[in-house]
């Protein structure tokens, strides 16, 4: 209780700084300065009596849930859902995969009073967390309003339990309070269980259930054909630091034939890759402004919500966020385009899945900016190999499908009930 205590503290001193970052944020994007009360647990309008609450908090977490969702609405059908997030790309996300079936709210930061204000004007049936969203005043709310919350999708790398380690007295009443916890891998249900979380279950990625929208599909079939035969790379979600590592290996790459389309993790810095493009001497076009021509170089995706066009367009990917220490992104998502990828040294947040696609041979590794060009080389001139890669990527991703099923059946046991 005291731990607890001193983190309320903690939260109200900092709170000058949490509204700095929400006003530098939306100096950028506009949107962060949007439904700001609910950030505070005020909410507009009557809830539906009958809401199950789903919380991904953005757009990655969004698209996975997909097949979550649609399995609540089926087990459920006299439910409507209550999804909540923390970013505005993230409620645009919402938007997009789902439209009017599901409500959309932000999730109110972890103040005592935000967090019991929102479920007294919600009172979900039961709320599910995706992967490691563990938020203590929220899920000590939870408890007192007798609302069941499970963690699904979890991951918990070595690095992060660690950091919640130092915090024990802090997370381990959190962790203890959650009804079950699905996680990702054996790994990470262990390292949640010794965290406090006394009901855990192996259920795998829920990521590998999301079927690639067919208009997105379609997207990325018509590049393809206004492209021609030229070889398309791609390098997905990139972060800070990574495209000028990207441009050198893409020199190095030394094909005039191909096309590199760089895609930014981050739609804020759009602008800036924009400027780096420019300053190189590179020829390239905004995804905004049409398609690449005869000469692009590089074809800049400034877009939201089409990622799966782009690894449908692609002969190969590279998986941004793992050239630098940043974790890594997830590479299902291309996998389930049957996309080859190449992801750097650092992958600690997707660790299992990362080295499961190695293994598979549906990935490969490269140990820095020098290896991924030599990679790109190789794998663009042995046509046979990148074939032999793209039919692994489809066994890959076939044979890790499931997670949603086990997960909502553990679900129904775990609440010992049909929601009311």
């Amino acid at each position: 209780m005291m731990a607890r205590l001193g983190y309320c503290l903690l939260l109200y001193l900092i709170t000058p700084l949490i509204w700095l970052r929400l006003l530098w944020r939306g100096r950028k994007q506009p949107e962060y300065l949007r439904n700001l009360g609910e950030r505070y647990g005020f909410y507009s309008g009557q809830a539906p009596g009958k809401l199950i609450w789903v919380h991904a908090v953005s757009v990655g977490e969004t698209r996975a849930a997909q097949p979550l969702i649609e399995g609540l609405l089926a087990r459920w059908p006299e439910h409507r859902i209550l999804l909540t997030c923390m970013t505005p790309t993230g409620r645009e996300a919402g938007q997009s995969v789902y439209g009017e079936r599901v409500i959309q709210a932000y999730l109110p930061y972890d103040y005592p009073g935000a967090t019991a204000r929102f479920f007294a004007h919600f009172r979900p049936a039961f709320g599910v967390l995706m992967e490691t969203e563990i938020w203590p005043n929220l899920l000590a709310a939870a408890k007192r309003c007798a609302i069941p919350v499970v963690l699904a999708n979890a991951r918990l790398s070595e690095r992060s339990a660690r950091g919640y380690g130092r915090f024990g007295a802090l997370v381990r009443p959190a962790f203890a309070s959650l009804t079950g916890v699905a996680a990702q891998t054996a790994g990470d249900g262990e390292r949640i269980g010794m965290l406090g979380a006394s009901r855990v279950a192996v259920c795998g990625n829920l990521k590998f259930d999301v079927t690639p929208p067919a208009d997105k599909i379609a997207l990325g079939q018509s590049w393809r054909e206004a492209i021609g035969q030229r070889q398309v790379w791609l390098a997905a979600s990139t972060r800070e630091g990574e495209e000028p590592l990207v441009l050198d290996a893409w020199a190095k790459v030394a094909r005039p034939d191909a096309l590199l389309v760089l895609v930014p993790r981050h739609p804020q810095r759009f602008d800036e890759v924009a400027e780096l493009l420019a300053k190189r001497g590179l020829p390239f076009v905004r995804r905004s402004e049409g398609l690449p021509t005869a000469e692009t170089q590089v074809w800049l995706g400034d877009s939201m919500g089409e990622m799966v066009a782009y690894y449908s367009l692609a002969d190969l990917a590279f998986i941004g966020g793992s050239l630098l220490p940043l974790g890594g992104q997830n590479l299902i998502e291309a996998a389930a385009c049957g996309c080859p990828v190449l992801v750097g040294p650092h992958t600690f947040n997707f660790l299992q899945a990362t080295r499961d696609a190695i293994e598979a041979r549906a990935a490969l590794r490269v140990a820095d900016a020098a290896e991924l060009a030599a990679a790109v080389h190789r794998l663009f001139s042995a046509k046979n190999e990148l074939a032999e890669m793209r039919a692994a990527t489809a066994n890959f991703a076939g044979a890790h499908r499931g997670a949603a099923e086990r997960l909502l059946g553990l679900i129904a046991d775990w609440l010992g009930r049909a929601a009311r």
